[in-house]
């Protein structure tokens, strides 16, 4: 295929090549090219990767609701254990719309929770599996097996978890150690134990505060070291890890950079967040996700990753281009390089990977003048590519 006229990164326009799923080849713009797809001077990206969504709970495309949900998680569980049933349209087809929708906007790898517990049992996770079944020619899928009520709280729970990974989930999830289950070595354990017998990855969601926060992360810090669990491990939310002082900061991120524990944020507004430039300078992976999608725990979300990036900026009071080009960087290779350890770290605040020869052509032609211009703008004039082959145009799936 040969994709012509395009701005990869906001550079020079170029005429990229693509042979099969990897791009073959970049060169300067020569108009009497012959294209395959014309890409009508628009910037070229590296496709968004989704790595924290939890698509078991989405309304996208439902009518608008009150939210109803209280504060905390236990509220917020509670809310969605007493809804989701009740919802419009079928689990299975809200989740495969919404997936949809991810991709049409330009996301082509997801990693997606998947509530499992004595409430919905497996039927969350099989609703996010015949999703990516669905969508397998036009995304990759991540599933994580996830207890959103934690595992020691109600018993049985462990039994569930297992018995979703032998059922196709290929990550395994943790939450609050202390605050949730109130037995941090416990929770920890479990989760561990998990990721061994199914030989999986592991990504902890944490909202614990200050020092507890910092004590649930020094407890799998200690585990990944003991148990040499390096680059399988990921670090969700952490908000306030950057609150306790410079060095506890440092000092974490140092941990994380050395042992290759992974982080992900969806972009909040907390004042406490170790900082995104340091992090990247460190060589720790970063990655970004949406959350939820308009769900019973949050009216947010919109399925375009995107938007997202442009909170990930704004969020983080970034103004010059290098540091919201930055948020790009996360928001399409960062997140793959979760994924994927094929992928590599960013390796700094100015690298702008994803678009060399020999990488995968998974890409997204968007509008716009410049990459800061497209984080701020958000244009609707988007292409979509997975493994080199078209699979939206125009906001809109393709169907093969």
């Amino acid at each position: 295929m040969l994709i012509s006229d395009v701005r990869p990164w906001g550079g020079p326009r170029s005429d990229v090549v693509l042979d099969g799923s990897r791009i073959a080849s970049i060169r300067p713009h020569s108009p009497s090219a012959a294209p395959s797809l014309d890409g009508r001077g628009r910037l070229l990206f590296p496709a968004f990767s989704d790595v924290h969504v939890h698509l078991d709970s989405t309304r996208i495309g439902l009518p608008f609701r009150p939210h109803t949900g209280g504060p905390g998680v236990v509220a917020m569980m509670e809310n969605d254990r007493a809804n989701w049933r009740s919802a419009e349209v079928p689990l299975v087809t809200r989740v495969a719309d919404t997936l949809s929708r991810m991709i049409a906007h330009g996301t082509t790898r997801v990693r997606s929770y998947a509530q499992v517990d004595l409430d919905c049992g497996l039927e969350k996770l099989e609703a996010v599996l015949a999703a990516r079944e669905k969508f397998s020619a036009q995304a990759e899928v991540q599933v994580m097996a996830f207890a959103q009520a934690g595992i020691l709280r109600e018993p049985g729970t462990y039994d569930v978890l297992d018995a979703a990974m032998r059922s196709g989930a290929t990550v395994i999830g943790g939450i609050d150690p202390c605050t949730l289950d109130r037995d941090p070595k416990g929770h920890l354990d479990a989760v561990f134990a998990l990721a061994e017998k199914h030989q999986a990855e592991i990504d902890i969601h944490l909202h614990e505060p200050g020092h507890l926060g910092l004590f649930s992360t020094d407890l799998v810090i200690e585990r990944v070291r003991a148990l040499d669990m390096r680059g399988r491990v990921t670090m969700s939310h952490a908000y306030d890890l950057g609150s306790i002082s410079e060095s506890v900061s440092r000092r974490v991120i140092d941990d994380f950079a050395a042992l290759d524990i992974a982080m992900t944020t969806v972009a909040p507004s907390a004042a406490g967040q170790l900082s995104l430039l340091d992090l990247v300078s460190a060589g720790v992976r970063v990655g970004l996700g949406e959350d939820g999608q308009r769900d019973y725990w949050s009216p947010y979300g919109n399925c375009d990753l995107l938007d997202r990036t442009w909170q990930l900026a704004f969020t983080r009071g970034f103004r010059l281009d290098s540091h919201i080009e930055l948020a790009l960087a996360v928001a399409t290779m960062g997140g793959a390089s979760i994924m994927s350890h094929s992928v590599p770290r960013l390796s700094g605040v100015s690298d702008r990977p994803g678009l060399a020869v020999g990488d995968r052509a998974d890409l997204v032609l968007v509008d716009g003048e410049t990459p800061t211009s497209a984080v701020m703008d958000r244009g609707r004039d988007r292409t979509v590519l997975h493994n080199g082959v078209v699979v939206a145009d125009g906001l809109e799936v393709v169907t093969p």
